[in-house]
């Protein structure tokens, strides 16, 4: 094992989404991450090919039959010899299934029995079903989003399951570990996409109170209401993004694209942003995003391109960072953040659903006669 995280044990029941996510993140730093999967159906295909399912990276998979009272053994040994365990299921289904807190505690007092939900446990939806869309939805970002005169667009689904659930998972996980090393005590954490989200949100629901902020999409300071903060259309028909809010960077910008600042109402004069919006787009029309990128070079102008997925592994500074590499025959996001002493690395492929059962069983401290047991029993599929 390699990275800051060499030594941490997690158990991952598998899903999808966030709690997978957040797996990958503590198995990219160096984390042991043992993740119990359903036992495969025969001739069924998996929705995503295990090289391109990018959130199970650096773990270890097991397939089990978890309706088999020695499956759920089988966890509880894991999870004996884990410092936590991940799940992302609905309130209860752990309970169901005998795996609850109660019990994964006794197991191991010092636990971090760690749960991903949209909800959260408690609360009127909490056995609701729901998707990033729905979460983001409650909490007040959604309605912020976009155009005004168009529905609220859904930010692919970064913010709720990754922003507001994933990385907050893992900090909660991270954080609770610490503790419980001091103390030798575990505990329960709530992990809920609304309540991260809501956090995530903390500016915006100061500047609303504030009153420097409008329940209007497209006419705040960095919601593309401002001109100086948006993506506008090159000649090209490709995009350029521009976010020079600090008055130097706007004189820059302007500048840039050939304008004075005479001739320009004030920055921040709200009531002249839309007709300043048409003014700038109608300037970012007549060159190229490549022209606009060339002219806005080392001029801190706060000027981007708009790059497509496929382009963006292509550009020289992402190139430069070394941001994505190749590993598995496809190219991976790198490992982040970036540690000098002790750097996260890619170590293992996504696994297909229990092909390593034998393996990790063994490192986890199961013997070759309580394995073979598993597998006679139909609660361990055989690899």
């Amino acid at each position: 094992m390699t990275g800051p995280l060499s030594g941490l044990r997690v158990v991952e029941l598998g899903g999808i989404g966030p709690a997978p996510f957040a797996g990958a993140l503590l198995g990219d730093l160096g984390a042991d991450i043992l993740r119990i999967d359903r036992i495969p159906k025969a001739g069924v295909e998996p929705e995503t090919p295990a090289r391109f399912d990018f959130y199970n990276r650096n773990k270890c998979s097991v397939a089990l039959d978890l309706k088999r009272p020695a499956a759920i053994e089988a966890v509880l040994a894991a999870v004996a010899k884990a410092d936590a365990l991940i799940e992302g299921f609905r309130p209860g289904v752990m309970e169901r299934l005998g795996l609850g807190p109660d019990v994964c505690l006794a197991a191991n007092p010092r636990l971090v029995f760690a749960r991903m939900t949209g909800w959260g446990q408690e609360g009127p939806l909490a056995q609701e079903a729901g998707h990033d869309i729905n979460y983001l939805a409650l909490t007040g970002a959604l309605h912020a989003l976009g155009d005004a005169d168009r529905p609220p667009p859904p930010p692919l689904n970064l913010v709720a399951d990754l922003g507001g659930g994933a990385l907050y998972l893992t900090v909660g996980v991270l954080a609770a570990v610490l503790h419980a090393r001091e103390t030798g005590r575990g505990q329960t954490l709530d992990v809920a996409m609304v309540d991260g989200v809501t956090h995530l949100m903390s500016a915006f629901q100061a500047f609303r109170q504030q009153g420097v902020w409008t329940d209007r999409r497209t006419d705040n300071i960095v919601d593309g209401g401002a001109p100086f903060y948006r993506c506008y259309e090159t000649a090209d028909g490709k995009w350029i993004a521009v976010g020079a809010i600090e008055p130097h960077f706007y004189a820059n910008l302007i500048a840039c694209m050939g304008l004075a600042a005479k001739d320009l109402p004030d920055q921040n004069d709200r009531s002249a942003w839309a007709a300043m919006r048409e003014r700038f787009a109608a300037v970012f029309q007549t060159r190229t995003r490549d022209e606009w990128v060339e002219r806005a070079a080392g001029r801190d102008a706060c000027l981007a391109p708009a790059l497509s997925i496929d382009e963006a592994s292509n550009h020289p500074h992402m190139r430069a960072r070394g941001a994505h590499v190749a590993f598995d025959g496809v190219t991976h996001p790198a490992p982040a953040p970036r540690f000098s002493l002790t750097p996260g690395g890619l170590r293992r492929a996504a696994p297909s659903p229990g092909c390593d059962s034998r393996e990790a069983l063994s490192d986890w401290g199961l013997s070759s006669s309580a394995i073979e047991a598993l597998e006679a029993t139909g609660a361990l599929a055989q690899t």
